[in-house]
C-alpha cells in the first residue's frame, strides 16, 4: 500500500499538530517526475523564522511558511502543491524515520486525536 496508508489528510494533520507528531526532516519524491529527486519539508519552532520549511522546490534555497496549510497548498513543486500532486507523492521518510516506522510509532495518536 502506497505510503503505508498515510493519506494527505493524515500527513497534514500531523504537520498541524507538530508538537505531538515528529515531522521535521520529512522527505518525499513524486513518482511522475522523470528524475524522482527528493524534496524535504519539516517544522522547526523557536528560531525566529516561520516554522514550516521546504527544501528542494521551485524556489532556490527553499522557503518557509507560517502554517501547515500554506506549506501543503503552496504551488512550489513544478508549479503545483503537495495537495495537487498527492497521488504521485511517495514518502521516503517522515520525521527522520522510515515511513513505516514513523506510522508504527504514531498510529495510536492518529486514532486518539483524529478520525482516521
Amino acid at each position: 500500500m502506497k505510503n503505508f496508508g498515510i493519506t494527505y489528510e493524515m500527513l497534514l494533520f500531523a504537520f498541524q499538530h507538530d508538537t505531538i507528531f515528529g515531522i521535521d526532516e520529512t522527505s518525499f519524491y513524486f513518482d511522475d517526475d522523470a528524475e524522482q529527486e527528493d524534496h524535504m519539508i519539516g517544522c522547526i519552532r523557536g528560531n525566529g523564522l516561520p516554522p514550516y520549511w521546504v527544501g528542494y522546490c521551485d524556489i532556490e534555497n527553499g522557503c518557509e511558511f507560517e502554517t501547515a496549510e500554506e506549506l501543503f497548498q503552496a504551488k512550489i513543486f513544478d508549479g503545483q502543491s503537495i495537495q495537487e500532486r498527492w497521488e504521485h507523492l511517495v514518502l521516503d521518510s517522515v520525521g527522520g524515520l522510515s515511513t513505516e516506522g514513523w506510522l508504527d510509532i504514531y498510529q495510536r495518536k492518529f486514532e486518539e486525536l483524529g478520525n482516521f
